[in-house]
Formats: structure tokens, C-alpha cells, sequence
């Protein structure tokens, strides 16, 4: 049981960050085309929309690692304690955060998918700038997409500092002071241009 809830938890901090993290930043490059306007947020679009093996691409690298990462991620939150004499202070607020971070992620997501991917499904609406628009229109969506957007950045951002500890990368207290610098400013990169963009949309 303790080997395989290592491995379980190895591996959602892998999924976390490959590919999950990397499909993200992604995500958040294409949405940043709309700061050029509509047609350039369009043709991102479109360029993702027809890749080539999509549907399965998207479930094999996408779907099923965020489904897992959430299951084992909901987990995680109910029954893992802080450890203050472990990680002090500010690694326990951290942690906590984490957590946080998460569920409100997975509603966001949840949320997000359901307005875009699952009605483009149903032939309801089409991916596009005016999509976005309309999306963001309501001042409570908008916000409700920046918490989601800082949410999903953070999450992301301090789960790389997890997976670089749980992975034996940094295991000094000063590699781990660095590695709380650098994914530092990859939490700021990365919200700036989701925020970039949601603003861009509005």
C-alpha cells in the first residue's frame, strides 16, 4: 500500500507538470493571440482546432491526466495534514494554498470546458474571439475567470516547486530557496499573460 501510494503520488506530481503544465502554458499562449486583435486570436484558434488526431490527442495528453491529477488531487486535500516542524512557516501556507488552489481550479476548469469545449461539442457555438467576448461580458464571469486564471497559475507554479522537492531535484534548503525565486516569477509570466488576455477579450 505505501509503494503504491508513492507511486500514485509521483506520478500526479509528474502529470502536474508534463503534460498538464506544459498544455497550459500553451493554452494561455493562444489565448494571449487575442491582445492583436480578433483575427489573430482566430487563426490560434482555428490552428489548434485542426490539428491533426485532436479528439485523441486531446483525451490521451489532456483529459485523462486532468482527470487523474483531480481525482488524486481531491484526495489529497481531505487527508493530508501541514507539517510545520518539516516545512515551516511559509512552506505550510503554501501547502495550504495549494490545496485551496486546487479545488477552486477544478471548478474552474470544470466550468471553463463545459462553456467552450462541451458546447462547441454540441454545435451550439463555434470557438472564436466573440465567443470569449460574450463569455466575459458579464463583470461576474469576468472576475470569476480572473480568480480561475490566478488559481490554475498558482497551482501550477507552487506544484512545480513540489515536483522539483518530490522528485529529488532540489533537495538542499538553498536549492529550494532558488527553486521558491524561479517559480516565483514563473507564477507572475504565466498570470500576466492569462490576465493579458482576459482583458484583451473585454
Amino acid at each position: 500500500m505505501e509503494n503504491r501510494d508513492f507511486f500514485y503520488r509521483r506520478l500526479h506530481s509528474l502529470l502536474g507538470v508534463v503534460p498538464i503544465g506544459i498544455f497550459l502554458i500553451q493554452h494561455l499562449i493562444v489565448n494571449h493571440f487575442a491582445v492583436y486583435g480578433a483575427e489573430s486570436f482566430n487563426k490560434a484558434a482555428h490552428f489548434m482546432e485542426s490539428l491533426p488526431f485532436r479528439f485523441a490527442l486531446e483525451a490521451i495528453i489532456i483529459f485523462l491526466p486532468i482527470l487523474f491529477h483531480a481525482v488524486l488531487g481531491v484526495y489529497i486535500v481531505f487527508v493530508a495534514k501541514n507539517n510545520v516542524k518539516r516545512y515551516g512557516f511559509f512552506r505550510n501556507w503554501m501547502f495550504f494554498l495549494q490545496r485551496i488552489s486546487g479545488i477552486i481550479t477544478l471548478i474552474f476548469i470544470v466550468w471553463h470546458v463545459w462553456q467552450t469545449r462541451v458546447q462547441i461539442g454540441l454545435g451550439n457555438v463555434e470557438l472564436d474571439y466573440s465567443l470569449m467576448g460574450d463569455i466575459l461580458a458579464s463583470p461576474a464571469m469576468f472576475w470569476f475567470y480572473v480568480i480561475g486564471v490566478v488559481s490554475t497559475t498558482f497551482h501550477f507554479a507552487n506544484g512545480l516547486w513540489s515536483f522539483l522537492v518530490t522528485w529529488g531535484i532540489t533537495v538542499t534548503p538553498r536549492s529550494q530557496k532558488i527553486a521558491t525565486y524561479a517559480t516565483l516569477i514563473v507564477f507572475l509570466a504565466v498570470t500576466y499573460i492569462g490576465i493579458r488576455a482576459l482583458f484583451a477579450f473585454v
